[in-house]
């Protein structure tokens, strides 16, 4: 059963020190997800010498990673759906919408056990290398000979590295007790 109360509790910006808050800094101009320092955030730059390593390969997999904003949130949304991640849920039904074309049925069925035929053929390709990942951690023979077809080499890792990052991240967020801020989908 995942906590409903913190287990770490976030930061409030009073508590910041002085390192925290420069690490803090680009969410704090906005150049991370222009939503303010949200509770992913401040909870884990209580450990900021891990924070400022995990923030380099995050902001890589969120922002600079070689797969379109659609792939990505698909394989972020498959993550956290199949690590039972509501906070990673809440948060990135909200950012896919706002960088996405994806559609609220789309959305929704990303938590369906098997992969809808309306998924374009890239998408279903994600979705399933997501859940072979997730079950077996490697992609098996045939959907990685399909995703040679479909995806570049780098694009692949970094496809990989997406559902790995947010696959580790909603394990600890879950741990933590993360809780979700308000006005976010659930």
């Amino acid at each position: 059963m995942r906590p409903s109360q913190p287990r770490i509790t976030p930061l409030k910006p009073n508590e910041w020190s002085e390192e925290q808050h420069d690490l803090l800094k680009p969410v704090i101009e906005g150049k991370g997800l222009a939503r303010g320092v949200l509770n992913v955030f401040s909870t884990l730059v209580r450990h900021p010498k891990l924070y400022k390593r995990w923030s380099v390969f995050a902001t890589h997999v969120l922002f600079k990673s070689s797969i379109s904003p659609r792939a990505r949130e698909i394989l972020i949304l498959r993550a956290a759906h199949n690590c039972g991640s509501a906070y990673e849920w809440g948060q990135h039904v909200s950012y896919a919408k706002e960088v996405t074309d994806l559609t609220d049925s789309e959305i929704a069925s990303i938590k369906s056990p098997t992969i809808a035929t309306h998924w374009r053929e890239q998408d279903a390709l994600l979705l399933a290398m997501a859940d072979e990942l997730h079950t077996d951690c490697c992609i098996g023979n045939d959907t990685w000979s399909a995703l040679t077809r479909q995806f570049s080499e780098a694009q692949i890792m970094d496809a990989i590295f997406t559902v790995g990052n947010y696959t580790q991240l909603a394990m600890a967020l879950n741990s933590f007790g993360v809780q979700l801020e308000d006005n976010h989908d659930q």
